[in-house]
């Protein structure tokens, strides 16, 4: 019965793209574009209790050859922006159908967006992914949306496609500019629900804790990513940090990680959070 349904949802959802997509017999689910096979990767998103509350989705692209290909060289084949968007929502799609296909808990599915979309697209930021949403039974409320940080560059562009997906259900995570600790401000009261910094930059950065005080003032949460090695992980969990990603604490794997391999609750710090939002404070919603 189960396989039955799945093999509905996909049926339903095939009618809202012009690309084909196929399900493996792993059940894993791929798209077909350009000669290529589109399919996705997930690799852990954890609290600061170290528990798994997500997953963010990246794609893997195979071509006839068998000879895996970047992913870059797959949307430079996009040329035009009505290819790119079509693209992007196809890898979105692909995403939401494997992940909540495989995922046997509430987590929540983070999925980036490519730039050039957000700016060719003028005010359905989200519509057509949230129709997907719809027809497989997943509330938007479960997806991130993670916006780039070159549209930081872009604040009127920023706010509007900030308030375009919070409309529609979706949670934000933006990516800091780095250059002001008072940017949320400057946001009036489109704030993000997350703030993204890279670990690189906590170690040697003056003010770090002035930064994540702020970006919780506004009740946001911060999630450090680009955790390579254990000292990232003590420094984002010593500054209060809410939530981390990186290799260090899981690979992008096919498949759903609902636990952080190789890694004991007792050898990292957890810092307190009375300021943080509950959504993302080691337990699902």
């Amino acid at each position: 019965m189960k396989a039955r349904s799945a093999e509905g949802e996909l049926v339903r959802v095939q009618a809202t793209t012009d690309y084909r997509l196929q399900r493996l017999e792993d059940e894993w689910v791929v798209a077909h574009f350009a000669e290529n096979r589109l399919s996705s990767v997930f690799q852990p998103v954890v609290s600061s209790a170290l528990q798994v509350i997500g997953h963010a989705a990246f794609i893997r692209c195979e071509p006839d050859n068998k000879n895996i290909v970047s992913p870059w060289d797959i949307f430079s084949l996009a040329t035009e922006d009505s290819a790119l968007v079509r693209l992007d929502r196809l890898c979105r799609t692909v995403h939401a159908l494997n992940y909540f296909g495989a995922a046997s808990g509430p987590g929540n599915l983070f999925v980036s967006v490519q730039p050039r979309l957000l700016e060719s697209v003028k005010d359905d930021h989200g519509n057509a992914f949230a129709k997907v949403l719809d027809l497989i039974g997943i509330p938007a409320s479960r997806v991130v949306i993670e916006i780039p940080g070159e549209v930081n560059r872009n604040w009127k562009l920023l706010a509007h496609v900030i308030g375009n997906y919070r409309s529609r259900g979706y949670r934000i995570a933006a990516n800091h500019s780095g250059t002001s600790d008072n940017w949320m401000a400057e946001l009036g009261s489109l704030y993000p629900d997350i703030v993204r910094l890279e670990a690189w930059t906590l170690a040697g950065r003056y003010g770090t804790k002035a930064l994540l005080d702020s970006i919780h003032h506004f009740g946001a949460s911060v999630l450090v990513h680009e955790i390579e090695t254990v000292q990232h992980k003590d420094t984002a969990l010593q500054e209060g940090a809410d939530l981390l990603q990186g290799r260090a604490l899981g690979m992008p794997v096919r498949g759903i990680e609902a636990a952080i391999p190789g890694l004991r609750r007792t050898q990292y710090l957890e810092s307190p959070g009375d300021h943080r939002r509950p959504s993302f404070r080691g337990t699902l919603d």
